[in-house]
């Protein structure tokens, strides 16, 4: 074999395995950090994972998902440095406390919010056509619709006078629906008794009050916290017989009486299309926040029937949802 022959095989050899070679190379995945108080299984989180898969994402494929479960909102700052430590390209911030503390982590890596309470009070964003820096997403901020949660409830229980008001007071983002509510409720001579929680011992405390004072309704603002509570604040309101509007359609589903409001998971799925267009080079300072498109009325008739409630026929009517 001639010395140029051995070079043109040799040459041969490696343009026959560079495509091998290319081919066994690991594709690019892209990193996604999320914070979350609470643990899994989680209904929210899930509808986000679906909302990616629609969007061709698989997780291990083409994308990594870093989760950090957490037990206490004030883990929150470590967990969001972390992710930056890492790096992730985005980090999804499921509320709006975990929205702040990853801001404070980073102004260059995009940070999306699937349900942030007031984006621009808390200093989310600019506006909410232009957000302005690294944070955008979407918003259940509607506090216009507490007065309709309390009209719901007056025309469902006969002769609703004393309505008392379950929120952590800790968060701002619940103030906004709080004072909503207490204005609404003048003209329409009802009184609320404000019982506010911002950790199980308050809790327990606000259980004991209601047993005392025995109000003729409750309104139940869910956050994180009263989230993970959910099952007591539940259970508590059937025992006692008081009929209970919740601003979310699972707390109904989980034995709640009444919910009205937005589908939370159908934000978190939709926060999936902001964590596409990110990774296709749109800024998030260019995506505009998105408020809730479809709000529901869901009636849980078993647990009417538990506590002794008919709910009327005209209420009955205006149910996008009746649980049996």
């Amino acid at each position: 074999m001639t010395p140029r022959f051995r070079l043109y095989f040799m040459a041969l050899i490696l343009l026959t395995w560079i495509p091998v070679i290319h081919a066994q190379q690991p594709k690019s995945l892209h990193r996604i950090g999320v914070l979350r108080v609470g643990k899994p299984p989680d209904p929210f989180i899930d509808a986000f994972r679906q909302g990616l898969q629609e969007m061709g994402y698989t997780e291990g494929q083409n994308i990594v998902i870093e989760y950090r479960w957490l037990q206490r909102e004030d883990q929150l700052n470590d967990a969001a440095e972390e992710l930056v430590r890492l790096p992730v390209d985005i980090i999804v911030a499921t509320t709006t406390p975990a929205a702040l503390a990853a801001k404070r982590a980073t102004q260059s890596i995009p940070i999306i919010a699937p349900v942030m309470g007031d984006p621009i009070g808390s200093g989310l964003v600019k506006t909410f056509a232009h957000p302005g820096g690294n944070v955008t997403g979407l918003t259940n901020l509607a506090p216009e619709l507490w007065p309709k949660r309390l009209e719901l409830l007056q025309e469902t229980v006969p002769k609703l006078h004393r309505v008392a008001m379950l929120w952590n007071t800790s968060n701002p983002a619940m103030a906004l629906g709080a004072k909503e509510t207490r204005v609404s409720a003048g003209p329409m001579k009802i009184m609320i008794q404000d019982r506010g929680a911002k950790n199980p011992n308050e809790l327990e405390n606000v259980f004991v009050a209601l047993k005392n004072e025995r109000p003729d309704g409750l309104l139940v603002m869910i956050d994180p916290f009263t989230n993970r509570h959910a099952r007591e604040i539940i259970d508590f309101a059937s025992s006692v017989q008081l009929p209970a509007m919740y601003d979310e359609k699972s707390l109904s589903e989980r034995g709640g009486l009444l919910s009205y409001g937005e589908s939370r998971g159908e934000l978190f799925r939709r926060a999936a299309s902001y964590v596409h267009k990110i990774l296709r080079g749109t800024k998030p300072a260019d995506l505009p926040v998105e408020q809730p498109m479809k709000f529901e009325l869901v009636i849980n008739l078993n647990t009417a029937k538990q506590i002794g409630l008919t709910i009327p026929p005209n209420v009955l009517a205006r149910a996008d949802r009746v649980i049996k």
